[in-house]
């Protein structure tokens, strides 16, 4: 029988830390090559470690929360797994017997340098948080767990809102669902009104950290400056809902985004400077030909940006079938890095939540990022009397170093014409 070593793998894009997302797995399982045995985060992706060989798990190099080097220690397995294992085999952190052993039972996750009581040693990086006193929720009061716990529970029927979970930040943890199935939900009030005293530290980590650092650089480092204009989409709405009608079974249901692109890929071919990178540490400037387009999509882990590559070169349908893909491949954490990076101008959306203006942050480098809000009926004055139409405003933002504001108001009255004229979207009407 031999216990072998396995570091966690180069995920590539130059990544040089990961942070431990949730185990797959525990101590004692007996896993086949190439299951998934953890999930870990970075600033790009979530992304599924595959064991390396088959056998039983000894050992669990960190938990859940734990920022993990590439290279370093993940996971210990023997590899021959069937064979009988001796009763004197230490273990590198032995389980106490609960009914006999008063000290609190270390986690099985729990590091050769992690004491008894659970607390690690502060060279270790390890981040431990203490049991939570209330069941937590991330924002908008969706409990914290992790996809695997989301997928257990939903398999047995459970809401996690019911659960109290004693993981990092008040995380729920697979030992949280045994205890609830064994024995019920916690107490809670049946009636009447109380006091709420609690409080929530959650450490700000992986994507919401990522989330954070970049949002702060680029507020710190572009003097940023918003145009809004209105827009009358009439028309455009007229023709999506001809277009879908018609061939919306066949082909897939038509958003605005996909019109949004057309319209910015013409756009961008007499204003090159919007669609451009700017290197403030070394002076330059670079515009793109090519449109990749950065989709702003709100996830469970926080906001991600998928990239659309090539949008000039896609049909109205094929724009809004890799708008789906990319949006799903977001949400469910399997979004992989090439679909994260290289986007040349980003669009943000907010759809029925878009509120009459916006003033959105530029996704650095890139030096503009063009926001849609909601749409709603409004009346508007035709010259003889006020007539109902549906509007949006277009909000976007651009980096005042590179870009006027001369320039900025043409980009948007050209975005503007094209969208309320949507017929020009079809129309060859170029000479170049």
């Amino acid at each position: 029988m031999a216990e072998q070593t396995y570091r966690l793998p180069d995920i590539g894009e130059g990544i040089a830390e990961a942070e431990l997302a949730d185990w797959l797995v525990k101590v004692g399982d007996v896993v086949q090559e190439d299951d998934p045995i953890c999930e870990v985060t970075t600033d790009k992706a979530t992304v599924e470690i595959p064991a390396s060989a088959t056998g039983r798990v000894t050992w669990l190099g960190g938990a859940p929360g734990d920022t993990i080097a590439i290279g370093a220690d993940l996971i210990r397995i023997e590899t021959d797994a069937d064979a009988p294992v001796p009763e004197a085999t230490p273990a590198p952190e032995p389980e106490p017997d609960a009914k006999t052993a008063p000290a609190p039972e270390p986690s099985p996750t729990a590091r050769p340098d992690q004491k008894a009581d659970g607390k690690a040693d502060r060279k270790t990086n390890a981040r431990r948080a203490p049991p939570a006193k209330a069941m937590a929720t991330a924002a908008g009061g969706k409990p914290l767990a992790a996809p695997s716990v989301r997928g257990r529970a939903r398999d047995e029927g459970i809401d996690l809102r019911r659960v109290r979970g004693t993981g990092p930040a008040g995380r729920i943890l697979h030992e949280d669902l045994d205890d609830f199935l064994a024995h019920g939900p916690a107490s809670l009030p049946s009636t009447g009104l109380i006091a709420r005293t609690g409080t929530q530290d959650i450490p700000v980590t992986g994507v919401r950290r990522a989330i954070s650092e970049k949002m702060a650089e680029a507020k710190r480092h572009i003097p940023h400056f918003s145009i809004i204009e209105e827009v009358e989409v009439e028309a455009l709405e007229n023709l999506r809902s001809q277009l879908n009608a018609q061939f919306g079974d066949e082909r897939g249901k038509l958003t605005l985004l996909p019109f949004l692109l057309r319209a910015l890929s013409e756009v961008i071919r007499d204003h090159p400077e919007i669609n451009a990178h700017y290197d403030d540490t070394n002076g330059v400037i670079t515009r793109h030909d090519a449109l990749h387009a950065g989709i702003a999509t709100q996830t469970d882990q926080g906001l991600m940006v998928p990239v659309l590559r090539h949008a000039e070169a896609m049909t109205l349908w094929d724009s809004a079938a890799e708008i789906r893909r990319l949006s799903e491949a977001a949400r469910s954490r399997r979004a992989g890095p090439k679909d994260l990076t290289g986007s040349t101008l980003t669009i943000t959306s907010l759809g029925p939540l878009g509120a009459v203006a916006t003033t959105p942050i530029i996704n650095r480098p890139e030096v503009a990022i063009v926001g849609v809000n909601k749409m709603m009926i409004r009346p508007v004055w035709n010259g003889t009397e006020f007539v109902p139409r549906r509007m949006m405003n277009l909000s976007c933002s651009f980096d005042h170093r590179v870009v006027d504001g001369w320039t900025a108001a043409e980009f948007v009255a050209d975005l503007k014409r094209l969208l309320e004229i949507p017929a020009m979207l079809f129309m060859e009407w170029r000479n170049d």
